[in-house]
């Protein structure tokens, strides 16, 4: 009897447990809090991975290369192409050391000659004495970021000095769709393909059918992104400095971008609060003066690669660095090694969280400590995961707020200079202004988007023990990721 009524215990302790855990106090069954509604726009799957890349690469070869210039003229004999030493793997290898994961070809530039044997013209590697007229570079690229874990990109230059349809609306676009057609079913899965409207002051008048080729890209590779002036998926940064704007926006009206206008690279530099079109920016910038290689050129220093890094991948763009192979068809070693140097000293300022062990709280929590959106969650590590405030919260005069509380030994012996602040933006990105405290003083006033990732040097090392996060205004709740602090040794104090 006496373990009868035992069991009779337990069976109702365990359905009092059941009961609490599912109903909740109206008789409505419990479930966790969802999460807020989105602010739209926001992001494709594909447009969400190309921004946690954060660092690509682009690589521009070609017949400028061999004729020291920039822009070719069409004329270029093919028999000048020959890269002795041509080895895709090793450039590869040199966008690995810089942390990128994917990497650009440029696979027609502006004199039109083809880096792979398309049929549609004589003028490409058929008709050069490169691997006896049997190469194909795009070939040997796309295989070689496969084997090195990379994937790959394309840039298909609209101007083309060569062709003699160009300037025949119809004959010229036909031809260039069909180009489209060899890259994007030829060469495997394609991440990336560039379009822009480059062209001369005295270049033929051409009337580009941007709309057909970006309904051509999609029905080729659904899972690419469309890089242009407006998208659809990624849109330039307005300037080949690597530099977006202290403010930055991820959303623009595509409808006021016409591609190849000039007037428009503030637009979008900063983008637009109120777009209706998510079209993160991407900043370009090659690693040396020019876009090609030429024998009296050098690596931009590290310094300026780094301040490159925090004013793109620090004001949520991604990062795409050029590095153009020489007359050999290899990186030059010195600019290898200046991507090695770079990328070696972004994994050493980022790749210790100073902020690790702090205990977070915030203004408040959507669903209480346990409803899934804490303040703990900024310290995860996790894209998926992120704090926002109740419902309720953010009427206070100065706004949301989250605090980071670090062990007071690590406070006083481990000071940073780098403070990293990242939204969840696959529900669309909300913080529009933002101030950061260190032990009640501020050290970022003036603080604006956030994005992807927002990186704010300060003048000098800080050895705080409280950090806290302002938010003073917002389109919604924000959703924060990350908080994160470091510290930077590769800056001289006062020079940030």
């Amino acid at each position: 009897m006496a373990r009868s009524a035992l069991l009779l215990r337990l069976a109702a302790a365990l359905a009092v447990v059941f009961i609490v855990g599912v109903v909740g106090p109206s008789g409505c069954e419990a479930w966790r809090v969802p999460p807020p509604l989105p602010v739209l726009p926001v992001p494709s799957a594909a447009q969400l991975r190309w921004q946690r890349r954060e660092v690509i690469m682009f690589f521009h070869f070609g017949m400028n290369t061999f004729t020291d210039s920039e822009w070719g003229t069409g004329a270029e004999d093919p028999s000048i192409f020959r890269p002795a030493a041509l080895n895709a793997t090793q450039w590869m290898d040199a966008a690995r050391a810089a942390g990128a994961s994917l990497a650009i070809l440029v696979a027609k530039h502006h004199d039109g000659f083809c880096l792979w044997p398309s049929a549609y013209t004589r003028h490409s590697v058929r008709a050069s004495p490169w691997r006896g007229g049997r190469g194909d570079v795009v070939a040997e690229f796309t295989a070689a970021a496969r084997a090195r874990g990379l994937d790959a990109g394309l840039y298909l230059s609209p101007w083309d000095r060569h062709d003699r349809r160009y300037g025949d609306e119809v004959a010229y676009n036909e031809y260039y769709e069909a180009q489209l057609h060899e890259l994007l079913t030829g060469y495997g899965s394609v991440s990336e393909i560039w379009f822009d409207g480059a062209k001369g002051k005295n270049a033929t008048n051409m009337t580009y059918h941007f709309q057909e080729w970006f309904q051509t890209v999609r029905q080729l590779q659904t899972s690419i992104n469309i890089f242009s002036d407006d998208g659809p998926d990624v849109r330039w940064v307005g300037d080949e400095n690597g530099s977006a704007g202290a403010t930055c926006w991820s959303t623009v009206n595509r409808s006021m971008i016409t591609i190849g206008e000039a007037g428009i690279e503030k637009y979008l530099n900063e983008g637009d609060p109120r777009g209706p079109d998510w079209v993160p920016p991407e900043c370009d910038v090659s690693i040396r003066r020019g876009w090609f290689w030429h024998r009296n050129e050098t690596a931009k220093p590290l310094a300026q690669l780094l301040d490159i890094y925090y004013n793109s991948v620090g004001r949520n763009c991604v990062l795409l660095l050029n590095a153009p192979p020489n007359t050999t068809g290899l990186v030059p070693d010195a600019d290898v090694a200046r991507l090695r140097e770079f990328g070696a000293a972004v994994a050493n300022i980022f790749g210790t969280d100073l902020a690790a062990g702090s205990a977070a709280r915030a203004s408040s929590e959507r669903g209480g400590p346990s409803g899934g959106f804490a303040a703990s969650n900024v310290l995860d590590g996790r894209d998926d995961t992120y704090w926002a405030p109740s419902a309720k919260d953010g009427g206070r005069r100065n706004g949301y707020w989250i605090e980071l509380r670090r062990p007071a030994a690590a406070a006083a012996a481990r000071p940073f200079n780098v403070v990293r602040i990242q939204e969840h933006v696959a529900l669309g990105q909300r913080v529009e202004r933002h101030e950061v405290h260190v032990d009640g003083a501020a050290v970022v006033r003036n603080g604006t988007t956030v994005g992807h990732k927002r990186l704010h040097r300060l003048p000098r090392p800080v050895a705080g023990a409280t950090v806290r996060l302002w938010i003073t205004a917002r389109r919604g709740p924000p959703l924060i990721s990350a908080v994160g602090l470091h510290l930077d040794p590769f800056v001289a104090t006062d020079s940030m």
